[in-house]
């Protein structure tokens, strides 16, 4: 009985293979090491890629537009050409935004709201400035309202002058940047669906009172992100109004524009120096978009 038991607890034969999740634990554990250096690598290829295109060519803009000086750098921009250039770039963004965004909210409210024929063209047609180059755009302008375009001759002999003058720019920025308000919102409204405004009618709330009370408030933010981003396209639009403008010193040029006619003159400290303006509006409009964003992403919660 002794032999019998001695030999029931004696330890078998080791086993000459090794279990498959032992033998791959230590390929996880490289595995997992190699990723955790994933997320570094990619995100020094992103601020380095950032840096090179967006951060060095800023930093180069303010660089040279102080080159001079501090007394260059506001004789620059106080200078009287650049003040109406500075002037005109203002005007253009505040009478083209109020149009856009009249236009954005109609446009938007009508697309997501309702169903109607012709919803799809209106679609189309608001993304057309995306597919058109703004040089094309320009040239469209001067083919109708030029001097001998389709309403040249009418308007000449109504002394009203549209391509180089004011008028013409406005039109010009409008067309360029009317996607942008619309285009924000549209995606919004219809992510919202239609039950708020559908109970509020049926609780008794007119069209304008459902429009003020209820669509509006819930796209708030939205809307100011859209104002944001149009006042910048419209500040910064070159190759419409290039066109249009005429390149009238003191007269139709805008801030873009006296900026490439100071550097075609190798006046580069100056241009520089207006140019410095419109990147610190750039930057000034990357501050608002962000709080605008950080509000909207708090209120959604």
């Amino acid at each position: 009985m002794s032999s019998v038991a001695t030999s029931r607890n004696r330890p078998g034969p080791i086993p000459t293979t090794i279990p498959v999740g032992v033998a791959a634990a230590p390929h996880s554990g490289r595995r997992r090491r190699k990723l955790r250096w994933a997320p570094f690598v990619l995100t020094s290829i992103a601020l380095l890629y950032l840096a090179l295109v967006l951060l060095v060519p800023l930093a180069a803009v303010f660089i040279q537009a102080f080159r001079k000086g501090v007394d260059y750098y506001l004789a620059a921009i106080v200078e009287p050409d650049a003040l109406s250039a500075i002037k005109l770039t203002f005007i253009a963004a505040a009478i083209s935004v109020p149009f856009n965004l009249v236009f954005g909210i109609a446009a938007a409210w009508a697309i997501a709201k309702f169903d109607f024929r012709g919803k799809s063209v209106l679609i189309t047609l608001i993304d057309l400035p995306f597919s058109v180059s703004p040089v094309v755009a320009g040239l469209i302008y001067v083919l109708m309202f030029g001097l001998q375009g389709w309403f040249g001759p009418w308007l000449a002999a109504h002394d009203i002058k549209i391509i180089f003058a004011i008028p013409g720019i406005v039109l010009a920025t409008i067309f360029v940047t009317f996607p942008f308000i619309a285009r924000e919102l549209i995606p919004l409204m219809q992510a919202q669906g239609r039950e708020e405004e559908e109970a509020a009618v049926v609780l008794g709330a007119s069209g304008w009172q459902t429009f003020w009370r209820v669509t509006l408030p819930n796209v708030k933010w939205g809307l100011v992100y859209g104002v944001i981003l149009c006042n910048a396209r419209a500040m910064g639009e070159f190759g419409a109004v290039s066109v249009v403008s005429g390149h009238i010193r003191g007269y139709t040029n805008t801030l873009p524009l006296h900026v490439e006619i100071l550097y075609n003159e190798y006046n580069f400290a100056a241009a520089f120096a207006c140019a410095s303006l419109l990147a610190f509006l750039g930057l000034v409009t990357l501050v608002i978009k962000t709080v605008v964003e950080h509000r909207f992403l708090r209120e959604s919660k």
